[in-house]
C-alpha cells in the first residue's frame, strides 16, 4: 500500500507542478495580449480596402438570426457579404436572405455549390471555394455561421493584412450562450472553454514561438494564400482545415498572426451528452492534427491532479493537506480564468471564472477520451480521422 501511496502521490504532485507553471505561463501571455490590445485599439484603422466576407452556410440554429445581422450592420466603406449553401432550400440560406432583404444598403449575394465532390470530406471547405470562385476582391473575411460580431469587427480584423508579408490572421474567441446563467450547465462548460481553455493554448503558443495555426471562427486571408497551403481541395480533406492553413503558410514563412480584436462564438444550450459529442469531437481532431502538443496538454490540467492529492491525503491520513492540495489546484484555475477572461473583456468574467475548475475537470476527460477511437458523427455521416488530420467516410 505505501508503493502505491508513494506513486500517488508523485503522479500527483507532478502534475500540480506543471499545472502552475502552465498557469504562471497563461498569466504572462495574458498580461502580453492586452498591452497588444490596448495599444491597437488605440490606433487609427487607416487600411481600408475593398473586402469580399466569406460565410458558408448549412441550415440554421438558434440566435442566427442575429449572428447574421452583425454582418450587415458593418462601419466598413466597401465590402461584399457572401453566402453560400449547398441547395436553395436551405433554411439559413433563406434566412440570410430574409436578413438581407432589411439592408438593402449592403452588397450581399447568395449563392448555393451543391453536395461536396467525394474528394472534400470537409464540407466547409467545398463552400468556400464557391464562395472564392465568385468574389470580387483579393482580400476575404471568412467566418462561421454561429460568429456574432461588433460593428468595427471588419475594420479590426482587415488591419492585420496591412502587412503584405501577412497571410493570414485569426483571433480568439469568447464563448458566449444566449440566456446566460439561465443556460444549462453543459453549455456553460463548453463555453468558458471556448474562452478559456482554447485561449490560454494560443496565447501561450503565440508567446513561445510564434502563431503557426489558424483558427478557422473567423480570418482575414488573402485570396492567394489558400492556393499557397495547397488548394482548397487539398485543404478539404481535413478536418481542421484552419490549423493546416496557418500552418502550411508559417511553414513558408508567410505572415500568420494572432489579432487582438475578440469575437463572439455562440454555443447552443444543447443536452450534456450532444455536447460532450461535439467537444470530443474536436479534441480527436486536435490529437491527429498535432499529436506531441496535444499529449503534453495533459498535464496542463490542474483538477485531476488535485483531486489525486486529495485522495493521497485521505488515504495516507491527511486529510487536511489533501484539502488544501486541491484548494490550491481550484485557486490556480481561478487566476487562469480570471485572467484570460478580464483581458477579452468579457463583462461576466466573474461567473465564467467560478465556473473553470469545473471546466478544467472536463477538459481532462475528454482528453482522455479523445484517444479512444478515431470515427466521429457529424452532420448525419460518420467520419474517420486519420494522421495528420484528415477525414475520410468508412466504406
Amino acid at each position: 500500500m505505501s508503493l502505491l501511496l508513494r506513486i500517488l502521490f508523485w503522479v500527483a504532485l507532478g502534475g500540480s507542478v506543471t499545472s502552475t507553471i502552465y498557469c504562471l505561463m497563461v498569466m504572462a501571455a495574458a498580461a502580453r495580449f492586452g498591452v497588444r490590445k490596448r495599444r491597437e485599439d488605440a490606433a487609427e484603422a487607416t487600411f481600408l480596402p475593398p473586402l469580399s466576407v466569406l460565410k458558408p452556410l448549412h441550415g440554421t440554429e438558434p440566435g442566427m438570426e442575429r449572428n447574421l445581422e452583425t454582418f450587415f450592420e458593418q462601419d466598413y466603406p466597401e465590402f461584399e457579404l457572401l453566402f453560400c449553401a449547398r441547395h436553395e432550400t436551405d433554411e439559413g440560406l433563406r434566412l440570410a436572405r430574409r436578413v438581407g432583404e432589411r439592408y438593402p444598403q449592403v452588397n450581399a449575394r447568395f449563392v448555393t455549390c451543391g453536395e461536396p465532390l467525394p474528394k472534400f470530406h470537409n464540407a466547409k471547405v467545398y463552400s468556400l471555394a464557391k464562395l472564392n470562385s465568385v468574389a470580387q476582391h483579393e482580400l476575404f473575411i471568412t467566418s462561421d455561421a454561429d460568429v456574432r460580431v461588433t460593428p468595427d469587427y471588419l475594420r479590426r480584423m482587415v488591419q492585420n493584412l496591412k502587412d503584405p508579408h501577412v497571410g493570414l490572421a485569426s483571433c480568439v474567441y469568447l464563448g458566449t450562450v444566449d440566456g446566460g446563467a439561465s443556460a444549462g450547465l453543459s453549455a456553460q462548460l463548453d463555453a468558458v472553454g471556448k474562452s478559456v481553455e482554447m485561449t490560454s493554448g494560443v496565447l501561450v503558443a503565440d508567446m513561445l514561438e510564434g502563431t503557426k495555426f489558424a483558427l478557422g471562427a473567423t480570418m482575414a486571408v488573402r485570396k492567394k494564400s489558400f492556393q499557397e497551403a495547397g488548394g482548397f481541395e487539398e485543404l478539404g480533406q481535413f478536418y481542421a482545415d484552419d490549423f493546416v492553413l496557418g500552418n502550411r503558410l508559417a511553414s513558408q514563412g508567410t505572415g500568420v498572426q494572432m489579432a487582438t480584436h475578440v469575437i463572439r462564438l455562440m454555443v447552443q444550450d444543447t443536452p450534456f451528452g450532444l455536447s460532450f459529442r461535439n467537444q470530443l469531437r474536436w479534441m480527436q481532431s486536435t490529437r491527429r492534427s498535432r499529436p506531441w502538443g496535444h499529449f503534453g496538454s495533459g498535464l496542463t490540467f490542474a483538477m485531476p491532479f488535485g483531486l489525486l492529492g486529495l485522495l493521497w491525503g485521505l488515504l495516507s491520513g491527511h486529510p487536511l493537506l489533501g484539502l488544501v492540495w486541491l484548494s490550491w489546484m481550484v485557486v490556480q484555475r481561478w487566476l487562469q480564468a480570471g485572467s484570460i477572461l478580464r483581458v477579452m473583456g468579457d463583462p461576466d468574467w466573474v461567473r465564467g471564472t467560478m465556473l473553470y475548475p469545473l471546466r478544467d475537470l472536463l477538459g481532462s476527460v475528454l482528453w482522455l477520451g479523445s484517444y479512444g477511437g478515431d470515427r466521429f458523427y457529424y452532420r448525419g455521416k460518420i467520419y474517420r480521422l486519420k494522421h495528420g488530420g484528415k477525414v475520410e467516410i468508412p466504406e
